[in-house]
């Protein structure tokens, strides 16, 4: 097989993840660039394949090495932990939840043992984890805890900009306080190991600032001097290619440019308003520092319109073409 492996997941059952599955491994141009192994539940993708019109058969295996990796064929794990009685798209499910938790705990069960080359995921949703149980906030929290990697690094990729986010999911308030030198040494020190991992080992990394104008020395706040400023005169002393503060309302055009070759966003807002404006549909997220690769369609399960065969793959396509891009630098294949 000389094309990447990508363990795909279906995502939450009641959501749009099942038909972006199947228009992705419909898709003729990515087949020719890599090969994907579903992991998800028969009767579902079954259902999607209906609604979606995606010429595709599904093959049920018990391994990626059993599969066959024609054009028109879904090479499917089947979990088969869907009651389709209780089944409802739309609808918040701890059943669903639990679902979308296995087919991640598989994914990666297979990847960690070479038998897939990067993991791309399908949409999961926050409150069906936690209805059924699920103590994480989101993907990147649970492949933290499947891989054993301490704060994995979220990066966005959207043509050709990257981004890393200092903080994700906590509120402003506690965000604000988060911005202190010693993380914003860790993150970057960290961040350029993983793009020298995917690869990217030239460029300048830019810090954001926080504040308008990046505080205008004090004037607009002080988190700028106090904190990151120390931090990047502490690394540049060591050798690191970075800089900043740079003002938030032009470091994401810059990079968009190719000033930069990534972008440390201070918080969750700040760089997702960045990469969605530019291009939401092929907006990544990858999942950086750990010993295997995860992509994701950087949108949610679109409970609204699932099941109605109406959902756009471009996303989920775009999230398997970068992990074929980047995976050999993983796998060394």
């Amino acid at each position: 097989m000389d094309k990447p492996l990508i363990a795909v997941t279906m995502g939450d059952p009641a959501g749009i993840g099942p038909e972006i599955v199947a228009r992705t491994v419909a898709d003729k141009d990515l087949f020719a660039e890599t090969n994907c192994i579903v992991i998800g539940d028969a009767q579902i993708l079954e259902e999607a394949i209906a609604v979606t019109g995606a010429d595709l058969r599904i093959n049920i295996v018990e391994a990626p090495e059993s599969g066959d990796y024609s054009a028109g064929v879904l090479n499917l794990i089947d979990l088969d932990n869907v009651d389709m009685g209780r089944f409802r798209y739309g609808e918040i499910s701890a059943m669903c939840g639990r679902a979308a938790f296995e087919y991640i705990e598989k994914a990666t069960q297979i990847t960690m043992e070479g038998k897939a080359d990067a993991i791309s995921t399908a949409p999961i949703n926050k409150e069906a984890l936690r209805a059924a149980g699920v103590d994480f906030i989101g993907h990147t929290e649970i492949f933290g805890k499947l891989t054993n990697t301490n704060d994995p690094l979220a990066m966005f990729e959207t043509c050709g900009m990257r981004i890393f986010f200092l903080t994700r999911h906590v509120s402003m308030r506690a965000m604000v306080d988060m911005i202190t030198k010693e993380r914003v040494i860790d993150y970057v020190e960290r961040c350029t190991e993983a793009l020298a991992r995917l690869g990217v080992t030239e460029g300048t990394m830019a810090v954001a600032g926080l504040n308008p104008h990046s505080g205008e020395h004090g004037l607009f706040g002080w988190e700028e001097v106090s904190e990151i400023v120390p931090a990047v005169e502490d690394l540049r002393s060591r050798g690191y290619d970075v800089t900043g503060p740079e003002s938030a309302d032009t470091v994401f055009h810059h990079a968009a440019i190719g000033r930069f070759s990534a972008v440390l966003s201070l918080y969750h807002d700040q760089g997702h308003i960045a990469a969605k404006t530019l291009d939401f549909d092929r907006t990544v997220e990858i999942t950086n520092s750990m010993p295997i690769l995860r992509t994701s369609a950087a949108h949610g399960t679109a409970f609204d319109i699932a099941g109605k065969g109406i959902a756009e793959a471009v996303g989920m396509a775009e999230a398997v073409r970068i992990a074929a891009k980047y995976a050999p630098h993983f796998t060394g294949r």
